[in-house]
């Protein structure tokens, strides 16, 4: 048997798996299993904390269609409340620093990149202003925060079908890795109001990484001063960044409760 905790960062869930005291082998059909809301456990997305030769911890980070990603910004707030104290958190996006504080935690995200090949697009193009676009869409921005980000900026979220254009844009060739959809509107010098279609997740309640990319966007395009607040559906985060620097993000965590299941029952 192995033990897991229920966690959430604003309703983003996760199952947080210690594999610290013995590995826990995970594949694609078994996180998906696992991941799976009737037959399984259910979360957004599947974590597995474990040993690191150069960090307190690492943390592997599966999607709920079984897809292993580079980063999740809100995972990463959990992971101090998870081992009980400050920790270095080694992830395929490099290497993170996650410190507690009230309520959840501050997390140095690292640097943005805004290279085309970086983030990654399929062929050159400027990041800042994208000469591309999908319907009525204005041009959006792309940037890379550990994993792939696009980011709409437009001036009525009420009048966009998010569940739609989500899959849509997350699957053009122009992303050959896939990519997070952000719909954005700015409602102030400092406040964003965000809705995100996660790649392999789809609309999800909050999402840390695209609060990230769509604060460094906005800051970028010089549309907003940080620090910013960035209002998801399932809350707020602060996120702040300088160009040149890291980014910084601070929001809540939540542990749910603690459970044991025998992961070889989910394949």
């Amino acid at each position: 048997m192995g033990r897991f905790s229920k966690m959430h960062g604003l309703g983003n869930d996760f199952v947080v798996i210690d594999a610290r005291d013995g590995a826990v082998v995970m594949t694609e059909t078994r996180a998906r299993a696992i991941a799976d809301r009737h037959a399984g456990i259910g979360c957004d997305q599947l974590i597995v904390i474990g040993n690191a030769p150069d960090a307190d911890v690492s943390m592997q980070i599966f999607n709920a269609d079984g897809s292993e990603v580079e980063a999740c910004g809100n995972a990463t707030r959990c992971v101090p409340l998870f081992v009980g104290r400050d920790v270095t958190i080694r992830t395929r996006a490099g290497l993170l620093d996650a410190k507690a504080v009230d309520g959840g935690a501050s997390v140095d995200m690292g640097a943005p990149r805004f290279e085309w090949d970086a983030i990654p697009l399929a062929y050159p193009i400027d990041t800042r202003t994208m000469a591309a676009s999908w319907e009525d869409l204005p041009a959006p921005a792309a940037v890379n925060v550990g994993n792939p980000h696009v980011i709409f900026f437009i001036d009525d979220m009420d009048g966009v079908n998010f569940a739609r254009l989500g899959p849509l844009i997350e699957t053009d060739p122009l992303f050959p890795a896939r990519v997070n959809v952000n719909f954005a509107q700015i409602v102030g010098d400092d406040h964003i109001r965000l809705v995100v279609w996660e790649r392999g997740a789809g609309l999800t309640r909050a999402c840390g990484t695209g609060a990230c990319a769509t604060a460094v966007a906005a800051i970028r395009r010089k549309s907003v001063t940080g620090p910013v607040t960035v209002s998801l559906p399932g809350g707020d985060l602060m996120i702040d960044w300088a160009p040149g620097g890291t980014i910084r993000m601070i929001g809540p965590a939540t542990h749910v409760f603690d459970g044991e299941a025998d992961w070889a029952r989910f394949g």
